[in-house]
């Protein structure tokens, strides 16, 4: 199966609270990021955020359309998002939505993952064209 990987910046972050409560603060947030590396592109994302209370626990699920060329191919899709925080510990993994893809990436299926080194965002993707 082949990997895509590389790296992302996040041009925008616009987080808006909507449930402030003990315990967690809820929010939805979008997002807007560009791609280097095997994926070359921009996206827009928006993801519903939990806080906890403690520092470092925290989780989000979301989707994010994926629009420019992977390994070359031209198109987009869309990914699902869920990720997981709790005492230094994390996980953020994603799905590439069944049926979404586009242009040459058409039938893309495929997983991977996210990982934020103090700021500095790099990715993974497995993936396959059906």
């Amino acid at each position: 199966m082949p990997r895509a990987t590389g790296t992302f910046t996040l041009d925008s972050w616009e987080p808006e609270t909507y449930d402030e409560a003990e315990g967690a603060t809820l929010s939805r947030v979008h997002v807007t990021k560009t791609f280097a590396g095997d994926l070359v592109g921009t996206s827009t994302t928006d993801i519903i955020t939990a806080m906890a209370r403690v520092e470092d626990s925290a989780a989000y699920a979301g989707f994010e359309r994926f629009t420019g060329t992977l390994h070359g191919r031209k198109g987009t899709f869309v990914l699902h998002h869920n990720a997981a925080a709790h005492a230094g510990e994390s996980a953020l993994t994603w799905d590439v939505l069944p049926d979404s893809g586009t242009g040459e990436l058409m039938g893309i299926r495929g997983s991977g993952g996210i990982v934020n080194d103090n700021g500095a965002h790099s990715y993974h993707l497995d993936y396959e064209l059906g």
